[in-house]
């Protein structure tokens, strides 16, 4: 009788399904809309006006580059019949050009912002800005929802503005305008802030109650002193009377490729068979 081979006997294993484990966020922040249609016209304008009079722009300059000026100072150097002795030394004190990159008109002017994104997010962890607008052309749209707790716990007003990149990616001379943020201090766009800051609809965050009550507002009056007292009592009246409750967290898991697609391969050109 013929024995079963060895590998018959052991039980094939099954792999295991990968998952990816993630957790999500019970709340879903969102931007509060402008109070009225007016105030976006009068929030693009005042920006427009301001960086068209300080002229701010990245202006663009294609780079050059001599291709075959490598490749030929690479065959002298790499020449063995050449006597090193008989070459030419080179000439002292001549600067070769360097490639120009692109730059802004007025670098200072440009240090007093925050253009997109990823730079107003890094503004806000450290509490450099003063004003912050977003535009609703953003895709996906949860893109900027960090920046709303971001802006809130450091009582940085922000909100979001309809048309923001199509109205200042050209007078900047930028492909797009996502997020636009004043650092504070800024001295050219002081004026701005001030003026745009009043229009601003207040938060909303969910799990970062903004109501106070009216006693605690009539405390704030008095005088400093026992005010440490009186602030020790604010702070228990507002968590006895705050309607806020936390949610926990939502666990999801999730199974890539669930259904094995697999990427179809890419045709390459056909091989032309030689005739004998």
């Amino acid at each position: 009788m013929s024995t079963p081979a060895k590998g018959a006997m052991k039980k094939e294993k099954k792999k295991p399904v990968p998952v990816k484990t993630s957790l999500i966020s019970p709340y879903r922040p969102s931007w509060r809309p402008l109070g009225e249609k007016r105030d976006k016209s009068f929030i693009l304008n005042t920006l427009k006006d301001k960086i068209s009079a300080i002229g701010l722009q990245k202006q663009r300059v294609n780079r050059f580059r001599e291709w075959g000026s490598r490749r030929r100072s690479r065959k002298k150097t790499s020449n063995p019949t050449e006597d090193p002795k008989l070459a030419p030394e080179p000439a002292e004190n001549v600067q070769t050009p360097k490639p120009t990159e692109p730059c802004w008109t007025n670098p200072a002017v440009r240090k007093q912002l925050a253009i997109g994104i990823n730079e107003v997010t890094k503004g806000l962890e450290r509490n450099e800005l003063s004003l912050v607008l977003v535009c609703d052309s953003v895709r996906p749209a949860h893109m900027t929802w960090h920046l709303i707790p971001l802006s809130n716990t450091r009582s940085v007003p922000a909100c979001q503005v309809p048309g923001l990149s199509d109205s200042l990616s050209g007078i900047l001379g930028l492909k797009c305008v996502l997020a636009l943020g004043f650092k504070r201090g800024a001295e050219a766009f002081e004026d701005v802030v001030r003026t745009i800051t009043p229009v601003v609809p207040p938060f909303n965050v969910d799990w970062i109650p903004t109501k106070s009550t009216p006693k605690a507002e009539e405390r704030h009056t008095d005088t400093e002193k026992g005010l440490k007292r009186k602030l020790e009592d604010i702070s228990d009246e507002a968590s006895d009377a705050s309607p806020l409750i936390l949610q926990p967290l939502k666990v999801r898991k999730t199974i890539p490729n669930p259904t094995k697609m697999r990427k179809p391969k890419k045709k390459g050109k056909p091989k032309l068979l030689s005739s004998v």
